[in-house]
């Protein structure tokens, strides 16, 4: 990670301006003399100050002053009456505010990156009845291609020959894989299963949902990086009067005839004692603190700017599958015919021995001595093989359509069937030499913590969070049941999500690669550490590494008390300006009175930010 950071110049000239301010101020505290020390100083200024200078002057061309024109000229001024340690201290905290910007920039363009990477390079195209391998990219609406077992699909289209199950819960968030077959859409860079596919290209991969979703992260992420923090917004007010009256301190009483050297002197000390730092370090020290504490407890929070937006959230909005369930499946509810469960626990669990999908692993460990031979994979249906003499089918209720006919366990099978489904369960049914002997239902294990979680998050908020998931209605609204959420939207596609949280102040939380355009657009997005895709982790704001939702309750606390320490400090380093700046214009400020109290009002509102570092401040 630090050898990437190091890749962009933003970062090396902010890192070299840093250690040369160390080892001009240890040098110069040390008593060295000024041949030594000024050296160090001024290479800082060199390094660190000429991208903010260059930047400054650019913005006057549109015009526009902003602040960092404003640093680099109070620097200068410092350093021309003598204050090296104040103006190189200005120096670098604009350096590393800009690295900074750079690092998240990077991010951004990489997580793009990684997403497109996840559809193939090349794809088997058919023309004739022949295979012929070509770019991906090439494909066009129209053209037939060949999906072999294990590969990524190519291109969005529709299957016109083949079935298989596709796990499409990268980009959907359905937690386990689908049956396929002739007449469904399937999507660019889903994974097929066990079974080949020709698929009917509907749409370039321009114009892919995946590609969609590539655009969608990166309009989002560059719409929120934007956004500034509360200080940053009066930067050009500020900057403007601070430099008006710098001018006419030196204007006006040289135009009655004011002696040149005082006059200066006055309107430098007022630069110095108007410049920013103390502001700056009001709001930054207790966000980083912040930031600092949660990290500790396992909420890793990217900047102060995304711990200040987590305290003006409003509402939570969450994925369903892998955020508030574990994303494992589990059963949950077998039926029996004609025979006791036991022995359909064993027959299931022998057939589904040697089976690859996700569903099979787990009924498989239904009994732990069953065994079979003559296994065969059925793609898109289930398994066969026989277990004590006896042929079991297990897998999608389609099977049904291969039992006895008029068989009378059939009808209740489709009951069942019917019944699970309506409850939200994924099903399997099981079928004994053509006879259906029983039906199982399982379900995506819900978070232990997940239902005291929400109910801390709807009396700390004042409103009642959401799920917004791609899975169907029906598991939706059951995992909203078991967590206590009324307000549910399923079926929903990446950029639906994205929609729905565009424009309002919602924490969103999840962790699929579907549901990083609504990470980047809402006001502050969470992964899952741990079960995240990459593009979920680059785009959230913040990820809880340790898995427990029960951190978001805490985490928000912790940003508002930030933010009620960041308004005092606010209020305190203004104050302290107001009368030291008074004091220079309606008196005769000594320069030293004037930098003391500079330097100490910046001091104090640091050491009041970082008492956010004490442990006491986590209450989870």
């Amino acid at each position: 990670m630090f050898t990437s950071m190091f890749r962009l110049p933003d970062v090396r000239w902010a890192a070299a301006a840093l250690a040369l301010f160390a080892a001009g101020g240890l040098t110069q505290l040390a008593g060295a003399p000024m041949w030594v020390w000024l050296p160090a100083y001024l290479a800082c200024y060199a390094t660190g100050g000429w991208g903010p200078a260059w930047d400054g002057l650019t913005a006057l061309r549109k015009p526009r002053f902003e602040v960092d024109l404003l640093m680099v000229i109070a620097a200068v001024a410092a350093a021309a009456i003598g204050q090296w340690f104040d103006g190189a201290l200005l120096i670098v905290i604009f350096a590393t505010s800009g690295a900074l910007e750079a690092v998240l920039t990077e991010r951004t363009a990489d997580s793009v990156r990684s997403l497109l990477e996840h559809a193939p390079d090349q794809a088997v195209r058919m023309v004739d009845g022949r295979e012929a391998t070509v770019d991906a990219a090439t494909l066009v609406p129209g053209d037939l291609v060949l999906v072999r077992p294990g590969e990524r699909v190519p291109a969005d289209g529709t299957i016109t020959a083949g079935e298989s199950e596709v796990d499409e819960s990268t980009l959907t968030g359905e937690a386990l894989p689908g049956r396929k077959a002739p007449g469904s859409q399937v999507l660019a860079g889903t994974g097929n299963g066990t079974g080949a596919l020709e698929v009917r290209v509907d749409r370039s991969s321009a114009d892919s949902v995946l590609a969609r979703i590539a655009r969608q992260v990166e309009e989002a992420s560059e719409a929120k990086s934007k956004t500034q923090l509360t200080i940053e917004r009066v930067e050009q007010p500020y900057s403007l009067a601070v430099v008006a009256a710098t001018l006419a301190l030196i204007g006006i009483p040289l135009a009655f005839g004011a002696a040149f050297e005082p006059t200066l002197l006055r309107a430098m000390t007022f630069m110095i004692v108007a410049s920013p730092c103390a502001i700056v370090l009001a709001t930054m020290p207790p966000l980083l603190a912040a930031v600092a504490l949660a990290g500790r407890q396992g909420v890793l929070v990217k900047s102060a700017l995304m711990m200040e937006r987590l305290a003006e959230i409003d509402r939570a909005a969450f994925d369903k599958t892998g955020t508030l369930t574990t994303g494992r499946p589990e059963v949950e509810r077998i039926v029996a015919f004609e025979v006791d469960e036991t022995r359909l626990r064993r027959l299931t669990a022998g057939a589904e021995s040697r089976s690859e999908h996700p569903i099979g692993r787990v009924l498989a460990d239904l009994d732990d001595f069953a065994d079979a031979t003559e296994f065969q994979a059925m793609p898109g249906r289930g398994v066969r093989a026989v277990v004590d003499g006896v042929e079991v089918l297990v897998g999608h209720p389609i099977l049904l359509d291969s039992a006895a006919a008029g068989a009378d366990d059939d009808a209740k099978a489709r009951e069942t069937v019917g019944e699970f489904e309506t409850e939200g369960l994924t099903v399997a049914v099981v079928i004994a030499d053509k006879r259906p002997i029983g039906v199982i239902g399982l379900s995506d294990t819900v978070r232990p913590d997940a239902a005291h979680a929400i109910t801390a998050l709807t009396v700390q908020l004042g409103t009642d969070p959401r799920i917004l998931t791609g899975d169907h209605s029906a598991a939706a609204c059951r995992v909203a049941e078991a967590v206590g959420i009324r307000d549910v939207e399923a079926a929903l596609l990446p950029g639906d999500k994205a929609d729905r949280l565009a424009g309002t102040r919602t924490l969103y939380i999840g962790d699929g690669i579907n549901d990083a355009p609504a990470l980047a657009a809402s006001h502050v997005g969470a992964a899952m550490g741990g079960t995240a895709s990459d593009l979920a982790l680059q785009s959230a704001d913040m990820v809880l590494v340790g898995r427990r939702l029960t951190a978001l309750p805490a985490a928000i606390d912790l940003a508002r008390k930030a933010r009620r320490v960041a308004r005092v400090n606010l209020a305190f380093a203004a104050t302290v300006i107001a009368v030291l700046a008074a004091w220079d214009l309606c008196g005769e400020l000594p320069l030293v009175f004037g930098v003391a109290g500079h330097e100490l009002s910046t001091v104090i509102v640091g050491l009041n930010g970082l008492r956010l570092l004490s442990r006491r401040h986590w209450r989870e």
